[in-house]
């Protein structure tokens, strides 16, 4: 009897956060003034996935 080969199989993808979309990183409304008027917008760390990308409940 001839044995059978499988092809290996691929681990499944890690699923994306959903906040920061796999960046990251998600925009940050900076302030200026003393009426605090948004002036902009920068860069900051996901706090979901704390700059991974993917989703911590998956």
């Amino acid at each position: 009897m001839a044995t059978r080969t499988t092809k290996p199989t691929k681990p499944p993808e890690p699923d994306v956060c959903k906040p920061c979309g796999g960046t990251g990183n998600v925009p940050t409304t900076v302030r200026v003034g003393r009426k605090r008027r948004p002036v902009g917008q920068q860069d900051g760390l996901c706090l979901n996935c704390f700059g991974s990308g993917t989703d911590p409940d998956a």
